[in-house]
C-alpha cells in the first residue's frame, strides 16, 4: 500500500498580527486530520514583524512551536526586509552602502550608532518624510517606510529607540539569526489535473529571479550573506522579476512557494500565499499540500 504523502503547510506573511495567526492555527488544527497536522512540515514564508501590533508575540509563538508540536517540522523563512536585515541593528551585522540616495526622502535613522547600522536597519528605524504614500493601499505609513513603529512598541520602546537592542531577548536574537533564507524539500506531493505529482519544493520569501542562474541564487540564499549587494537579494525583495517560475525549471517538476506580494496566486507549480499583506482587515492564509486547500483565519470550522 503506497505511503500517504506528508502534509505540508505554507503560511503567508504575518506582520505582527498575532490574533490572526492564532485563529489561523486553530483552523488548521480543526480542518486537518490530527495525525497529519501533528507530523506536518510547516513553512512560514516571512514578514513576521511590522504593520501589525504584536511582533514580539508572533516571534514568541514561532519559538514555542517545537515544544508544543514536537513531531512537526516548523521552518520560518526569512524576509530580507523583515525581520532579519532590519533587525541587523540588534544583531550587529554588516552594512549595504548603495541606495544612499534615498536617505533624505525615506528619513533614515540618524541617532545613536547609526554609522555602524545596516542600511535596512536605518530605513526601518527612521521616519519617512511623506507620511501618506501607499498609493496601492491608501493608508498612512506607521512610522517608517516599513511600518516599523508597531514592532518597536511591541518590545516596549519608542519607534527608532536604540533601547530596542537590549529589549529584544537573547532567544529572539537567536531565532532571527538562525532563520533560513530558503527552504528546500526534495519530495513534496501536490494534486494536479493529472493526479498526484512529486516535486522538489523551494520556499523563498519573494521567489526566484528569472534570467539568473537558479543554482547560483540558491547558493547565495543558503549562505545567508547580509553584506552582498541588494540586487542579488531579488529572491527576498523582488516583485515582477520573481513572479514566475524561471524557465530553467520548466521541465524539472519544481514547486516554488512564496509570500511577499500581497496576493493569493496559484498557477500550476507557482504558489504565492500572501492574501492579507499584513493588514488586520484582510485574511491571513495558508495553503495545505498536497490538496492545495486554502485555509484562512476567517474560516469557521465550528460546525
Amino acid at each position: 500500500m503506497p505511503q500517504k504523502p506528508r502534509t505540508v503547510i505554507c503560511v503567508g506573511d504575518i506582520h505582527g498580527n498575532i490574533s490572526l495567526l492564532n485563529k489561523l492555527w486553530l483552523n488548521l488544527q480543526s480542518d486537518i486530520e490530527q495525525s497529519d497536522f501533528n507530523s506536518a512540515l510547516v513553512i512560514f514564508l516571512g514578514d513576521y514583524c511590522d504593520r501589525g501590533p504584536e511582533t514580539k508575540k508572533v516571534i514568541d509563538f514561532l519559538i514555542s512551536l517545537p515544544e508544543k508540536h514536537p513531531e512537526q517540522t516548523a521552518d520560518p523563512c526569512l524576509s530580507c526586509r523583515k525581520p532579519r536585515l532590519c533587525f541587523c541593528w540588534v544583531l550587529g551585522f554588516d552594512t549595504w552602502k548603495e541606495y544612499s540616495k534615498s536617505e533624505e526622502r525615506e528619513g533614515w535613522y540618524k541617532g545613536e550608532g547609526f554609522e555602524d547600522m545596516h542600511l535596512q536597519s536605518r530605513r526601518w528605524a527612521g521616519k519617512i518624510r511623506d507620511q501618506f504614500d501607499y498609493s496601492a493601499y491608501g493608508v498612512l505609513y506607521n512610522g517608517s517606510i516599513y511600518d516599523a513603529a508597531s514592532t518597536f512598541e511591541s518590545y516596549g520602546v519608542p519607534h527608532g529607540s536604540s533601547d530596542l537592542i537590549n529589549a529584544v531577548s537573547e532567544s529572539h536574537k537567536k531565532f532571527l539569526t538562525n532563520m533560513v533564507w530558503v527552504h528546500e524539500e526534495e519530495d513534496v506531493c501536490i494534486e494536479t489535473e493529472k493526479g498526484l505529482k512529486h516535486c522538489k519544493l523551494i520556499a523563498v520569501h519573494a521567489g526566484l529571479e528569472k534570467g539568473n542562474n537558479v543554482e547560483e541564487q540558491l547558493k547565495l540564499l543558503r549562505a545567508k550573506d547580509t553584506s552582498i549587494p541588494r540586487i542579488q537579494h531579488e529572491p527576498l525583495t523582488g516583485r515582477k522579476t520573481v513572479w514566475d517560475i524561471p524557465r530553467e525549471l520548466d521541465d524539472k517538476q519544481t514547486l516554488i512557494v512564496s509570500g511577499h506580494h500581497g496576493k493569493l496566486h496559484i498557477d500550476g507549480l507557482r504558489l504565492i500565499i500572501d492574501e492579507g499583506g499584513g493588514y488586520a482587515d484582510k485574511p491571513l492564509a495558508a495553503i495545505v499540500l498536497p490538496s492545495k486547500k486554502i485555509i484562512r483565519d476567517t474560516d469557521n470550522f465550528s460546525n
